[in-house]
């Protein structure tokens, strides 16, 4: 039946190589479609419990997308004439930004003073005012006093301000976070120009969201160029064959385009994990490509013309390549099972690629290859040397190989119990980038940006005024103020304090709670009513005053770190506080609770991949012996990694979890060619286990160096990105599949010859 396939793809080969071109040629004007994401909400599906409960709270109060002018005066002192006058220009500035519905700073801050029985609400540093020393002075004390402002707003130390921006963006187009950002950018260096002695950073979520998009666009312009001039010099040294390498591009490229057209006609977004299909798809499209070409190659320099080379070629590999694309597409689809959608859209973009690579290299390649001149030197069969070597010291040394490898992974898995599931999604960026370098200096020397906000509601219209629900939020808010992992504390109760002590002639004793519901009422109406547009509680108050939000801002925790103060936090509020209900919700929230989900649910997809796997390799081996003992060449790489892992890092990202399933379908493919030509020299030849192996080793070593080379050096370039998910991925996965390759050349052998001893399969 092959050997029918064969002669069909000699006999077409001209109609194969235009029908393939048009074909892809239609297929990948799909690309046209792709746009890149720009949201943080992408990495989290649309059932997510807490990216439920963080939409609920924006829909109850207002967004909390905002930007952070981070300034700081060279000089060291905020509170001088210049300085002050950059902060209140950047604030006007702020508000002709895009979609910009807050502007909160050290300059409009809404101070507020009592006169008698009225209450004075005015910016901090008004317009038009000299600010003379005494005017600087009282500045200072007043907003070094601030709760509100400090570890907000302005340093502890008064070292530097931040001028917060909140938007809301009508999330129409993909677009619209880019073009903030631009003119986000535009104000910077408009500013940093206008005031050359004071530093600008930027940070905030909208720059987290922009971060993701700038991380996907810059992968894809510089991960596959590497990865390009990689596989050009590797296919040239190992080939030796301009030919075979000219055509073997030709299939990359046009596996490349069949995946992201076909990314782009369903309508799918580019995100940071699925701009690096493209360079997985390259490196997967090498290896059933090298697998033909040596062959092909190798008949050709024994004698063989070429069209007969190509069919020997298709023969010997249909079956091997056929069945590694397939449970490579089994452990790439496994990665549905992730809560995390990019994922799922990388591991069906990779499928998608896989899969056109193998219809490539049976149909189109040989085709190819069969109108393309081919030069080689006729010469003497020859057998690899090297390969020859390594056989005779695997067979010579098999038991302690054997027993050596058994004792090492049972010593590596014994270790990577000591990984723990681990996130911190600022941390997803290199400190080469942008938002990265200047969140840690927001971080470091005044605030985080991670966040627990919570909702908490009276259970009546207008029942936040009731001094009960007050005295608990108070409660609540100066026990998290004594906690060292807060840094601030957004709270209401802090606004009626101040009213009071204001309606009080502004004494000190009076910085307290108001003792009845009226008087809140009445404070709080009266507040609200001398406050300017955009300046508003609406915040920290929902439309019907019967719940406000409580922002607890903490320090820049790993996901274990910020969900234990979640639980710590929702402990004491259930022992201690009498709310109706509360909930809490928050970015960091979000990406720290989806790494625990993420590795339950990967479980259940890898062990199904497995199964598949395992089946597979059962049928295609026709030998449930042979299909059992491939088993442990197939799981030993990945447990090996994780002990490693253990040692070199310790966390279990996202990424990590996902890339599990990936990497079984991946390993297969060693083992399956391995097998093959094992498997064929048993039955074909009659031949000894020992000689087997040796045959194993001669007809297919080289072409397994040479695939685990492309594919360790491709999966080495995605751990270059600056992407903290693409760079774990890509260096967990190079590190499992070179334990794969050592594994099935000295563990797999020793393993075969050992249990068969001399018996016939």
């Amino acid at each position: 039946m092959i050997e029918r396939f064969a002669e069909g793809v000699i006999r077409w080969r001209w109609l194969i190589i235009v029908l393939t071109l048009l074909t892809v040629m239609g297929i990948g004007k799909g690309g046209e479609n792709i746009v890149f994401s720009s949201n943080y909400r992408v990495f989290f599906a649309e059932g997510n419990q807490q990216l439920k409960a963080f939409d609920a709270l924006q829909d109850t109060y207002s967004k909390s997308d905002n930007v952070m002018f981070v300034m700081t005066p060279k000089q060291g002192d905020i509170f001088t004439k210049e300085f002050l006058t950059a902060v209140q220009d950047v604030t006007e500035q702020s508000w002709q930004l895009p979609w910009s519905t807050r502007v909160d700073s050290l300059s409009n801050y809404q101070h507020t003073q009592g006169f008698e029985d009225d209450l004075v609400v005015e910016d901090m540093v008004e317009e038009g005012v000299v600010l003379d020393s005494e005017a600087l002075e009282r500045i200072k004390q007043v907003t070094l006093n601030e709760p509100v402002i400090i570890k907000r707003l302005l340093s502890k130390d008064g070292s530097l301000a931040v001028v917060n921006v909140t938007v809301q963006m009508p999330e129409l187009s993909e677009n619209e976070t880019a073009q903030l950002v631009a003119k986000v950018r535009e104000l910077k260096e408009l500013a940093q120009a206008k005031y050359p002695n004071i530093e600008f950073r930027i940070s905030g979520m909208v720059m987290l969201s922009n971060a993701f998009s700038e991380m996907a666009q810059s992968d894809m312009a510089t991960l596959m160029p590497m990865m390009f001039l990689i596989l050009l010099i590797t296919l040239g040294l190992m080939l030796r064959s301009i030919t075979g390498t000219i055509a073997t591009f030709v299939v990359i490229i046009l596996s490349v385009m069949t995946a992201m057209g076909t990314f782009g006609w369903l309508g799918w977004t580019l995100t940071p994990p699925s701009a690096s299909a493209p360079t997985i798809v390259m490196t997967m499209a090498v290896a059933d490509c090298v697998h033909l070409l040596v062959s092909f190659l190798h008949n050709m320099r024994n004698g063989q013309g070429k069209q007969q080379a190509i069919k020997e070629s298709l023969r010997v590999n249909f079956t091997p390549i056929f069945v590694t694309s397939l449970t490579t597409v089994l452990g790439f689809l496994s990665m549905n099972f992730s809560e995390v959608p990019p994922f799922r859209d990388l591991g069906n973009t990779v499928a998608i690629g896989i899969t056109a690579a193998f219809l490539l290299s049976v149909l189109f390649l040989p085709a190819l290859m069969s109108v393309l001149p081919v030069r080689v030197k006729v010469k003497e069969e020859h057998e690899s040397r090297a390969m020859m070597a390594l056989s005779n010291f695997v067979i010579n040394n098999r038991q302690i190989l054997l027993w050596g490898t058994v004792g090492l992974t049972v010593l590596l898995v014994s270790l990577s119990s000591k990984n723990i599931i681990n996130d911190e999604f600022v941390k997803y960026f290199s400190t080469n980038t942008e938002f990265r370098q200047d969140t840690d200096y927001l971080e470091k020397n005044m605030t985080g940006i991670y966040t627990l906000e919570y909702s908490l509601n009276s259970g009546e219209e207008n029942g936040m005024s009731r001094p009960d629900f007050l005295q608990n939020v108070e409660k609540l808010t100066l026990w998290l103020r004594n906690k060292e992992e807060v840094e601030h504390v957004l709270t209401i109760t802090d606004v009626f304090k101040r009213l009071n002590k204001n309606m009080h002639s502004d004494n000190d004793a009076y910085f307290k709670l108001p003792d009845s519901r009226e008087l809140s009422a009445q404070y709080l109406l009266l507040y609200e009513m001398s406050l300017p547009y955009g300046l508003d509680l609406n915040n920290q108050i929902n439309i019907n005053k019967d719940s406000t939000r409580l922002v607890v801002t903490i320090k820049n925790l790993n996901s274990q770190q910020s969900i234990a103060i979640e639980k710590e936090i929702n402990n004491w509020i259930d022992a201690n506080t009498e709310f109706a209900s509360y909930y809490v919700a928050s970015p960091n929230l979000m990406f720290s609770h989806i790494g625990e989900r993420n590795v339950k649910s990967m479980v259940g997809g890898t062990l199904l991949a497995l199964f598949f796997i395992s089946l597979v390799l059962i049928l295609a081996l026709r030998s449930f012996k042979l299909g059992v003992i491939s088993l442990a060449p197939n799981l030993i790489p990945a447990s090996m990694a994780f002990g490693l892992w253990a040692l070199y890092d310790g966390n279990l990202s996202i990424a990590l979890a996902t890339a599990v399933g990936m990497t079984l379908g991946i390993v297969v493919d060693d083992t399956v060619h391995f097998l093959s030509k094992y498997q064929r020299a048993r039955k074909e030849k009659n031949s000894s286990p020992e000689e087997a192996v040796r045959y194993a080793f001669s007809s297919v070593g080289v072409a397994l160096w040479v695939t685990t080379f492309v594919l360790v050096a491709g999966f080495m370039v995605l751990a270059s990105s600056d992407f903290g998910m693409n760079s774990t991925m890509g260096l967990f996965t190079a590190l499992t599949i070179a334990i794969a390759l050592i594994v099935d050349f000295l563990f797999l052998p020793a393993l075969l010859i050992t249990v068969e001893g001399e018996k016939n399969v």
